[in-house]
């Protein structure tokens, strides 16, 4: 007898779950999109130009430059009359930098990647809070990022209300929405 009534009370306690849950709104927005329309993304792609002209292909540069002295040093000059443990270092120095050479196009992807996210993580915050505060005034309970779904439920695209909370002009619509109801 007290399985059933155990049984009955989940049962309840499902439906009025799954009918609250039900009454819950839920919306979608890419994340993505939102960011790539803040104006302050133009000013991140100028910077990240200057940073790999200014300390990427600078670094470069002097990689290179110490290379081709260290090189140098052990080829050109009489090392005989080095120490043996210099000549031992510079050699290590040499096979070191010609590492960071040929994989050089790995490290700078990296590094330009790191900048690209410490550039991008105040925008990202900006516009975090303000899909935070729509949802909160206009009452969704779930929002879910576009680009994560494959299939979901009906939902609100999000994009324009936290577009207009954050001043940013949409482009003209063209075709058909990409995630329809």
């Amino acid at each position: 007898m007290n399985k059933i009534k155990l049984f009955v009370a989940v049962v309840a306690f499902l439906t009025v779950g799954a009918g609250s849950a039900s009454a819950q709104k839920s919306g979608y927005i890419s994340l993505d999109n939102l960011v790539a329309l803040m104006p302050e993304v133009g000013k991140i792609d100028t910077l990240l130009k200057k940073y790999q002209a200014d300390s990427i292909n600078a670094e470069f540069a002097s990689i290179i430059q110490e290379y081709n002295y260290k090189d140098s040093l052990l080829n050109k000059t009489d090392t005989t009359k080095m120490p043996v443990s210099l000549r031992k270092q510079y050699r290590q120095d040499l096979e070191g930098i010609a590492y960071q050479v040929q994989n050089w196009q790995q490290i700078s992807q990296n590094a330009m990647q790191s900048k690209q996210n410490e550039l991008l993580e105040p925008v990202y915050r900006r516009a975090m809070a303000a899909l935070n505060q729509v949802a909160k005034e206009k009452g969704y309970s779930f929002v879910y990022n576009q680009e994560v779904l494959l299939v979901a439920p009906p939902a609100d695209d999000l994009l324009p209300m936290v577009a207009q909370k954050l001043n940013i002009k949409l482009p003209p619509k063209t075709g058909a929405p990409a995630n329809p109801k």
